[in-house]
């Protein structure tokens, strides 16, 4: 039988065209950096930077938003804390005729990633400006029933301005999948407090509805929902009114009796108080009280809420004639007010622990936003009302005289100082 034709190829040669793809292929490999994909819809929590008002904005106005928390994905950092995102306004009405409010839309656009690129985000927010339109279908009423050619005047009537107030919290999204090199990225910080988060952003003070500083922010508590209603209730303390007919209702029959008098709203996270507390003054229970507002933050302390809260005295009635205002007039001593609300909670044997915190920015002379002034040491109190697991509360923080870095934001250390 012939014998078949085959190739041969020295051995050299075979060698050669074994290493070939790997000498190619291997150094691919090798040079390609891995990569994530950042999902579309992962979560990113910012606050606004400024206040605005549907009374100056205008479409297009850029807007500045501060991230406060990392964004993490697979155990790497892809967004710090600290980091600017930009924004936009995109629609602006202002108030108008009938009553009706004015209207403010605004926008997040894009925010930095650690790799310094940029990446898109979508969220959008409408705040309307408060309605007169019921307010001016009863003054027309009334005013009918006396003298029916004046009703309609009040058709002129215009509603209250939109304000969108600093540190009104946002949460955003990134906007689509997006693949970034790991090697860029940090690597996620490992058992970080959100006690130490909050501090980081916490703002040092209150504003009122038209972004103007008021009440220092003074307290922090540790405590679920009901053991912080039931601290407050044993210590004597009252939830103040909010329905105006219950206002009235109550001024009406009770007079100087009147314990439950509403306080004003403030704003922390561009959100109103949780909680207004009173502890009235038996021999003048209108003229002076102790009176506390708590919000609830969305930090927690191993899985116990943290709220935060701004404590004064008022000691007497104060009327100002220019401005048709009747106010409190405050204790400008405000940490006397820190520390005997810490004390009075005290007594009801639910105070598991009390640690003095120092202000990043430092409020040492400030006014209520009715013109009252008032001085502090600067220091806020936290007041635990909740047994903790861990063994030292410092361990929450690493170290009893940690800093923190706020970027540009305000907040509290903790200082080596238990009560």
């Amino acid at each position: 039988m012939p014998r078949a034709n085959h190739l041969s190829l020295p051995a050299y040669t075979l060698i050669f065209l074994l290493l070939l793809p790997a000498v190619f292929w291997g150094q691919d490999v090798s040079e390609s950096p891995a990569r994530l994909v950042i999902p579309d819809g992962t979560p990113v929590k910012l606050q606004m930077v400024r206040t605005i008002s549907s009374e100056r904005a205008k479409k297009d106005d850029r807007l500045d938003f501060v991230v406060v928390k990392d964004v993490t994905v697979g155990g790497l950092t892809i967004i710090q804390a600290g980091t600017m995102a930009k924004g936009s306004v995109v629609g602006v009405k202002g108030k108008r005729l009938l009553g009706i409010g004015g209207n403010v839309v605004i926008k997040l656009n894009s925010v930095e990633l650690v790799t310094g690129d940029e990446i898109a985000l979508r969220a959008r927010k409408e705040i309307k400006g408060s309605s007169r339109t019921k307010f001016m279908l009863v003054e027309m009423i009334a005013t009918g029933l006396l003298y029916l050619p004046a009703a309609p005047a009040f058709l002129l009537s215009r509603g209250g301005d939109s304000t969108v107030l600093k540190g009104t919290e946002v949460t955003a999204y990134i906007d689509g999948d997006s693949p970034v090199q790991t090697a860029k990225l940090l690597g996620a910080k490992e058992n970080v407090s959100e006690l130490r988060e909050m501090i980081n952003f916490l703002p040092p003070r209150t504003v009122d509805g038209e972004g103007r500083e008021g009440d220092m922010l003074n307290l922090i508590f540790v405590a679920k929902r009901e053991d912080l209603e039931s601290a407050f209730e044993r210590a004597g303390w009252v939830k103040t009114d909010k329905s105006k007919p219950a206002i009235f209702w109550h001024l009406l029959r009770q007079r100087k009796h009147y314990v439950k008098l509403p306080m004003s709203r403030l704003y922390v996270f561009g959100r109103a108080q949780t909680y207004s507390y009173a502890l009235p003054d038996p021999a003048s229970i209108v003229a002076r009280r102790h009176h506390l507002r708590i919000w609830k933050t969305d930090y927690q302390m191993d899985g116990t809420p943290i709220w935060v809260g701004a404590a004064t005295h008022d000691v007497s009635i104060q009327i100002a004639i220019k401005k048709f205002r009747i106010f409190h007039r405050i204790d400008p001593q405000v940490d006397a007010e820190r520390d005997f609300i810490a004390g009075n909670l005290a007594d009801t044997r639910l105070v598991t622990n009390e640690e003095y915190l120092h202000c990043v920015d430092p409020v040492f002379k400030g006014q209520t936003t009715t013109g009252g002034t008032y001085y502090s040491d600067s220091r806020m109190l936290l007041v635990d009302l909740h047994q903790l697991k861990s063994d030292n509360f410092a361990r929450q923080l690493d170290t009893p005289n940690f800093k923190v870095n706020t970027g540009g934001g305000g907040g509290a250390v903790l200082i080596n100082a238990s009560r």
